[in-house]
């Protein structure tokens, strides 16, 4: 049995939402920069308990508004994946408020918020994480793969 599950990965520009999906459907990482327009779609099947999940994985261009993306990029999803860059100062009002809109917006019951580039942390940067007033989910890397694997097996054995 496959059954395909719409995921979409939301956040603002440059925090390595591209990056996050490449390592997870290619293994690939690449340090050039480039900005998604729009959407980008891509898949990757996984297996949890016999059952094969198609994850059909939505980019989303980077915004710090969400209430500014169209909406039909966001209906029908299965879970969101919000994802910031621990290395640049994050106001956490805004983070809280990106929250409660996807919350309160649309009826999905996976949401995940990853704290994305945690190799470039220093020791006391990534101490300050636990002083944040919303935790992150997972502290993930693009570049060295870090929890990436971990955090889209964990959205399918929650889509069971």
């Amino acid at each position: 049995m496959n059954l395909a599950k719409k995921i979409v990965i939301l956040g603002n520009f440059g925090v390595g939402k591209t990056s996050l999906i490449r390592k997870f459907v290619t293994d690939e990482f690449s340090s050039d920069y480039k900005v998604t327009v729009g959407v980008h779609v891509l898949k990757k099947d996984v297996t949890i308990n016999n059952t094969t999940f198609s994850l059909i994985l939505w980019d989303l261009e980077g915004t710090d508004n969400l209430q500014k993306i169209n909406s039909a990029y966001l209906s029908g999803s299965h879970a969101f994946i919000y994802v910031y860059d621990l290395k640049r100062p994050y106001n956490a009002i805004e983070l809280e408020d990106n929250i409660n809109f996807l919350k309160s917006s649309y009826n999905v019951e996976i949401l995940k918020i990853v704290g994305n580039k945690v190799d470039l942390l220093t020791k006391e940067e990534f101490q300050n994480i636990k002083n944040q007033s919303i935790q992150p989910n997972f502290l993930s890397s693009a570049k060295t793969g870090e929890n990436i694997e971990k955090l889209f097996r964990e959205i399918a054995i929650e889509l069971t």
